[in-house]
């Protein structure tokens, strides 16, 4: 529903702003321009899903064999004490939290599939030990924070998007997204445990965050020592090596399991077919809607009036162009992605915006479409503090893929 209006609205105001150019200053290219644009972006989105159906394949059947070779599982064990201490008000080893496991644990290896049905059985279980039926419960809302702040450790579908536009190395933004990723889960934890009273100074709590929390700023300050040239070519090497390791570890974790490690490929590569074709009206109405947007002269507008804003307050203004991306993600997962391929394709796959597009992209994730769908397949009504607490989250992934993107990849 939000999309549909937000669709409606690049329509509505490419108009308008098209009569305004029209009338008050006779640009009479504006309306072609705009028609123009509208097949060019269809063709665009044609061409990006059809080239995503070779590379998305691959991934989803790489997960698939994970997956099936028990990684999903393995990750929830190691989870579990941390997780313990994070739903104080569940009862231990209830089933529950087999179901909460398995759904952070996959959507940190991106299996999306296999995370929602997951996330909604979670809910379920959750909703049967909630007193009240119609307000979320505090295991509810820290489930969904987790889930909103978009902890990903493999961010697949955004490495398959830079590879399709054409970018030199398409994993070059692994690592940052990784560490953005994870102020925006930090945050989240912290707002909703400072909300909820949970004590995030019990040892074990405080050894995992603290230890995550120095670990990434070693890494920041690492890389903040290089020069950019040996930062691009480290970020990338370490990336293409764990990335590479983490499909052996999935093919030997089948092997291990016993299973047909082709054929669990071969399963998986069919759903990156299918999902690649599925995909193809949804990137063309979004990408249209914002091609209008751009060719009216709007989406110039909009940027031109924020940079001059932040000019006003002395700061660098070179991740203002990045920002429709970073705005539009709380509320639509198809649309941020086309306002993702739009910044690469406008300023390019490699330039500052293109990646700090795909770092917004990969460092939050949908608050608004998540909370709709878990606490509405429950029938919760009254939120509480999970809007304030998933937006919070957000913010500070935000800030942070800022940050980040200039440390990496600032001039």
């Amino acid at each position: 529903m939000v999309l549909n209006y937000i669709w409606i609205a690049f329509f509505a105001i490419a108009f308008i702003i098209a009569v305004v150019k029209l009338v008050f200053f006779g640009d009479v290219g504006v309306f072609p321009a705009i028609m123009d644009s509208t097949f060019d972006s269809s063709k665009t989105a044609f061409e990006i899903s059809l080239g995503l159906t070779g590379v998305l394949s691959l991934w989803l059947g790489v997960m698939k064999i994970g997956e099936k070779g028990g990684v999903v599982n393995a990750m929830a064990r190691v989870l579990s004490p941390v997780f313990n201490r994070l739903f104080p008000d569940l009862p231990k080893g209830h089933p529950v939290y087999g179901n909460i496991f398995m759904n952070i644990a996959a959507n940190m290896l991106g299996l999306d599939n296999a995370a929602t049905p997951l996330g909604l059985k979670a809910m379920e279980g959750l909703q049967e030990l909630n007193p009240r039926k119609d307000t979320a419960s505090n295991p509810m809302i820290m489930f969904l924070v987790l889930n909103t702040s978009g902890l990903t450790i493999i961010p697949v579908s955004i490495m398959v998007y830079r590879a399709q536009m054409g970018a030199a190395q398409p994993t070059d933004i692994f690592i940052p997204i990784l560490i953005a990723t994870f102020f925006s889960t930090l945050a989240g934890i912290v707002i909703t445990s400072l909300f909820q009273r949970i004590n995030l100074l019990q040892p074990v709590l405080l050894a995992t965050l603290g230890g995550l929390s120095v670990a990434v700023a070693g890494i920041i300050w690492g890389f903040s020592r290089l020069d950019s040239t040996m930062m691009n070519l480290v970020g990338t090497t370490t990336a293409n090596v764990l990335l590479f390791v983490i499909i052996i570890c999935f093919i030997v974790a089948g092997v291990r399991k016993r299973i047909n490690v082709y054929d669990a490929f071969v399963e998986g590569a069919k759903e990156g077919f299918h999902t690649a074709v599925r995909i193809i009206p949804y990137l063309v109405a979004v990408l249209v809607g914002i091609g209008v947007f751009r060719a009216s002269g709007a989406m110039d507008w909009l940027i031109d009036g924020v940079k001059w804003l932040v000019g006003l307050t002395g700061c660098n203004a070179d991740w203002v162009g990045a920002l429709p991306t970073a705005l539009m993600k709380p509320l639509s997962g198809s649309g941020a992605r086309g306002m993702m391929v739009d910044a690469m394709q406008t300023y390019g796959a490699d330039s500052f915006v293109g990646r700090l597009s795909c770092i917004f992209q990969g460092s939050t994730d949908t608050t608004f479409y998540i909370l709709a769908v878990y606490f509405g397949s429950v029938g919760i009504s009254k939120t509480r503090h999970a809007v304030a607490c998933g937006l919070l989250a957000d913010l500070a992934g935000i800030v942070a893929a800022i940050g980040i993107a200039y440390v990496f990849f600032g001039s």
